[in-house]
């Protein structure tokens, strides 16, 4: 697996042992991307400081990669061992299944309020919040300065500057003007950055009830404006947008071989390492700025073993204004509480500056319907088919409405 933030992680190990009083699991996904920065570190700093001051609670850690974390939790739940805590990129079928303590029998009312509101309600399982988001992410476009002042162009703010500063590109032999990932790595989030920019009522995969409104009008027109002026331009690279996975285009962007593509915090990091020279500006919308951004966040989850009461006292510890912050700065993801987030925005700290254009968008940011128990299979076959809208001879319409079905009939089966 892959976290919703789009990161990949390192091997993770179990915590320490011990039995005094009550004894707390915690499983956790690991965002470093070696043994040094590993979330490893950061837990067993949490959870010493936690035990310090209560010293009737002990908290084990196991962290593990993305790729095992939530293979890992489930093994646990069907064994019959579920952890008090976990970490991971999914609750809808953990909550569905009854298995999960709601956040309000856990968190003090000021936890609860501080979260961002948005998050909250991405959390909620029929209308009852059981996922607390844990880290947050936001998209924005990418642009490489020094291709740009070769071509002459600026920064696009609506979909015709963005084709007009990709031609312009494209005729100085920039290899990808546009990087369109429609891959099978992470189809579902290119899909979705575009959907939400289409304007004319698009919103996504779903309508504001929730229901999948994946071949709305507006969404088709999207793709339809995509296949045409992007894709059958021949603006968007050599490889077809259904074969290039996000990993490959950020590492061309990288290489400075991409003009534009939409990326997340990570790339910051990956494109300074190249010497790339980059600009981050709002992703533009048809007609002017994108409604809303792609918000995407991963989550924390407590099941029913018993131990409510000390799961919620640790909780408010872990989402205390301080412990957020360190998590967030260690790892370039934005703050998921309001106290947090406002400490970031007034800092004048390098690495909080750096993120402040993702953490401009959160509060209107758009998120996946994580809390439909379909959405997984949703996901899966948008990443595997999206990519044929935008092909050569393709129907953005027909494999619209193809996903469409796909949609009703997964949330019918599901009852999510």
């Amino acid at each position: 697996m892959v976290s919703a933030l789009g990161m990949t992680a390192a091997l993770g190990g179990c915590g320490s042992t011990g039995s005094s009083g009550v004894t707390l699991r915690l499983v956790a996904a690991d965002y470093g991307d070696s043994a040094a920065n590993s979330s490893k570190k950061y837990w067993d700093a949490l959870a010493k400081d936690y035990q310090a001051k209560h010293p009737d609670v002990r908290v084990e850690v196991s962290v593990y990669s993305w790729n095992d974390v939530d293979r890992k939790v489930k093994e646990m739940v069907d064994a019959g061992h579920a952890p008090d805590l976990a970490q991971i990129g999914a609750y809808a079928d953990y909550a569905a299944a009854g298995k999960l303590y709601p956040a309000s029998e856990l968190l003090s009312i000021r936890t609860q309020a501080d979260f961002l509101s948005q998050l909250s309600d991405a959390g909620e399982w029929k209308h009852t919040q059981y996922g607390i988001p844990f880290a947050a992410s936001t998209r924005v476009l990418f642009y490489n300065k020094t291709l740009f002042d070769k071509a002459g162009i600026t920064p696009p703010t609506t979909w015709d500057q963005l084709a007009a500063d990709a031609q312009a590109l494209k005729d100085k032999g920039v290899k990808y003007p546009y990087a369109l990932p429609l891959g099978p790595e992470e189809a579902q989030a290119e899909t979705m950055q575009w959907l939400l920019a289409g304007g004319n009522g698009g919103s996504g995969y779903t309508d504001d009830i929730g229901t999948y409104t994946i071949d709305s009008a507006a969404n088709v027109s999207t793709f339809a404006w995509l296949k045409d002026e992007l894709v059958g331009k021949g603006l968007t690279g050599p490889v077809a947008p259904g074969k290039l996975n996000r990993a490959d285009a950020f590492a061309a962007f990288a290489d400075g071989q991409v003009g534009m593509v939409n990326g997340h915090p990570t790339l910051i990091q990956q494109a300074a390492r190249k010497g790339v020279k980059f600009g981050m500006v709002p992703m533009p919308g048809r007609d002017g700025r994108a409604r809303a951004s792609m918000g995407v966040a991963d989550w924390m989850m407590a099941f029913r073993n018993g131990h409510a009461d000390q799961t919620g006292d640790f909780l408010d510890f872990v989402y205390s204004e301080k412990n957020v912050l360190d998590f967030s700065r260690t790892y370039g993801l934005l703050p998921v509480t309001s106290s947090a987030s406002n400490a970031m925005s007034a800092s004048d700290a390098a690495g909080d500056k750096a993120l402040r254009p993702f953490l401009d968008q959160l509060p209107t940011s758009g998120l996946y319907p994580v809390g439909k128990t379909s959405w997984a299979a949703v996901s899966a076959a948008v990443k595997k088919n999206i990519g044929q809208a935008v092909a050569p001879g393709g129907n953005p319409s027909a494999v619209l409405s193809r996903l469409q079905s796909t949609a009703t009939a997964a949330d019918s089966s599901s009852q999510g």
